[in-house]
């Protein structure tokens, strides 16, 4: 697969950093992927609250779903640019504290902070999301799909947790503004956790400033494309379920309890998911036989949404975290992508900035489909067509993957032979 390359001569010869530095870097990793999906997740929980005591009318409602999908677009974007100036670290470490204060400001009861907050700290994860691929190709060269299968668990972990305990802690704190705000708290360990890693790479200069690869003409490339087709149709089926799932179902009939329970289990099957597909698909020949799994699954899973009745609510709830499960299978290629970390953080930045800036149009379109119509059939009907569609980028993405190793599985076969 053109998406997909060995990490450069240059990296593989660096000298091995110290057991100490290795720990904390592993750590680090670990606490910014808890709160990669945390400020979100936490945020679709409690919408329907959030509506009710703040007072904000339909059209807020669209559009703070829509938020944490622009930000990543817009700032992402720069996120090419910004690591070229400050370095990975650096960029990570600036953002960390963008994200923890931004969700520290939504704690304010003010549709206003809430809107405010909201922005900035989105801003803040748009880039630690571009960022961290290049992060782990730098730091972690020789276990790329270990390192990033543990970065998206705790990510989906982390997503988990906070679906299922924010609507339980807001009620304890007396408001969902207290509650969204207290997701601020783990932000602000990832950040500490975070520093003595970027003053480690400052002092022994183990980054510094890097090249810098324009992002957009990649574009234009095979391999540029089909990492963006892919990634922008996880995304936006990824983010209009996250965004609408608790709330969907609340207005089908569950309580709001009940909803946070079916959407945290959705959330909880997507992290042996995405390990076992990440072990599936790093064999011969098995990436798009892992590609077709998850994609297929996904369908299902809609398709049961749309047509089960919601006391049924578990069966999609299942399905769908399964479906979830291929962003790590994206997040690996990312990972392996490009020829140097300037190039990976090139696709990483093409991919997702493109990619989230398309994928807005889901939680955005959700709600207003929803409002116009004031049912979910035709919304989830869309949902369906994405869903179908990404089943065709994906066998387009790995046709390349399949071919090379067919190929290198005739050598050794005639290799034997001559033998």
């Amino acid at each position: 697969m053109t998406s997909v390359s060995s990490a450069p001569a240059a990296t593989a010869a660096r000298p091995p950093k110290a057991r100490a530095a290795v720990v904390v870097s592993v750590i680090a990793l670990v606490l910014i992927g808890l709160n990669l999906r945390a400020g979100i997740t936490g945020a679709s929980a409690l919408f329907h609250d959030l509506q009710l005591v703040l007072g904000y009318g339909p059209l807020v409602a669209s559009v703070i779903p829509s938020i944490p999908t622009l930000c990543f677009a817009l700032a992402g974007a720069a996120t090419s640019w910004l690591t070229g100036r400050l370095g990975v670290e650096k960029s990570i470490l600036l953002c960390l504290a963008m994200l923890a204060a931004g969700l520290l400001v939504r704690g304010i009861p003010s549709t206003g902070m809430l809107l405010a907050g909201t922005v900035l700290g989105m801003s803040g994860l748009a880039v630690c999301n571009v960022a961290m691929p290049s992060f782990i190709r730098e730091h972690f060269a020789h276990r790329t799909s270990l390192m990033t299968g543990l970065y998206t668990v705790t990510m989906t972990t982390g997503a988990t947790v906070t679906a299922v305990a924010v609507v339980p802690l807001a009620q304890l704190l007396g408001s969902p503004s207290a509650g969204l705000g207290a997701i601020g708290i783990l932000a602000m360990t990832a950040f500490l956790g975070f520093l003595p890693v970027a003053l480690h790479a400052h002092r022994n200069s183990v980054r510094g400033t890097s090249g810098h690869v324009s992002p957009w003409p990649l574009l234009r490339t095979r391999k540029g494309a089909l990492l963006t087709a892919i990634f922008t149709l996880q995304a936006l089926l990824a983010y209009a379920l996250l965004s609408w799932f608790p709330y969907m179902l609340t207005t089908m009939g569950l309580s709001a309890a009940d909803s946070g329970l079916m959407f945290g289990l959705m959330q909880l099957v997507s992290v042996p998911a995405g390990m076992v597909l990440i072990a599936i698909g790093s064999r011969p020949r098995m990436l798009r036989p892992a590609f077709y799994l998850v994609s297929v699954t996904m369908v299902i899973g809609v398709a049961a949404l749309l047509f089960l009745p919601v006391s049924l609510a578990a069966v999609p709830a299942v399905l769908l975290g399964f479906g979830l499960g291929i962003f790590p299978l994206v997040m690996v290629i990312i990972s392996r992508s490009g020829r140097d970390t300037a190039e990976t953080t090139a696709l990483s930045t093409l991919a997702q900035s493109t990619g989230y800036l398309l994928a807005t149009v889901g939680p955005f379109g959700m709600g207003l489909l929803h409002s116009s119509t004031g049912g979910w059939t035709l919304p989830l009907a869309l949902l369906l067509a994405i869903a179908l569609a990404q089943i065709v980028v994906a066998h387009h993405l790995t046709a390349r993957s399949t071919a090379k190793s067919t190929a290198k599985s005739t050598a050794k076969s005639t290799a034997k032979t001559k033998g």
